[in-house]
């Protein structure tokens, strides 16, 4: 396993600076926080509908909780790349495994829009990212490291409908503590609508959450 940084990496906006400070903050009680979250992980990561030996692209991939789900499908010769720019996450990343296993991981501490890795993928998964969901660079850098085919599934909070008050105050509160703005909630995979083909969205937990896939048409 090897961590990679980028070369030529621009300057870090203010969007950068605040997501790494909310990240940087959380990282300890991360794993955690997102435990109630982890059935929907599951449901995303079977939505990538991922074969023995693909290579799978976790953006913003934390402290690494679906690296265990993602193995469990990709089988012995499948491979992660793990895209995260907070080094206090990618610290817990990298000690995840301790076993064999870690050969599979390429992890790549970067702003997505910056990371740079060798190869294609097979497939790419968005869990909770919804910085880098409104960041054209970063969507067309990780899409320009997918094979034509490639499945791509997100999730992330959205506004629910707006009589719906209650749940869109949890909205409110996950999002304060988690993203840089709350621009885009409204539908925070338009920036991925145009870029694949069959694109689906279905919101859950009360329209609280969304989860959307498609096909990297290449």
């Amino acid at each position: 396993m090897g961590t990679h940084p980028p070369s030529g990496a621009r300057r870090p906006s203010s969007a950068h600076r605040q997501a790494l400070q909310q990240y940087r903050a959380r990282a300890e009680q991360y794993d955690s926080e997102l435990a109630p979250f982890e059935p929907l992980r599951r449901e995303a990561i079977r939505r990538l509908e991922l074969r023995p030996g693909d290579t799978v692209i976790d953006v913003g991939c934390g402290t690494g909780l679906s690296f265990g789900p993602l193995l469990a499908r990709l089988g012995p010769r499948g491979h992660i790349v793990g895209i995260e720019q907070c080094p206090e996450m990618m610290t817990r990343a990298r000690h995840r495994f301790h076993d064999r296993r870690t050969h599979q991981l390429r992890l790549v501490q970067a702003p997505v829009e910056d990371a740079r890795w060798p190869g294609q993928a097979d497939a790419a998964l968005f869990h909770f990212t919804h910085d880098i969901l409104r960041s054209p660079a970063a969507l067309d850098n990780v899409l320009a490291h997918l094979t034509p085919g490639a499945r791509v599934v997100a999730t992330g909070l959205q506004w629910a409908a707006p009589w719906v008050w209650p749940v869109n105050l949890f909205v409110l509160g996950a999002a304060l503590y988690s993203v840089s703005s709350l621009d885009g909630l409204a539908q925070p995979w338009s920036e991925l609508t145009p870029r694949l083909d069959g694109f689906e969205v279905q919101p859950t937990w009360m329209g609280s959450i969304f989860m959307a896939s498609g096909v990297w048409r290449g």
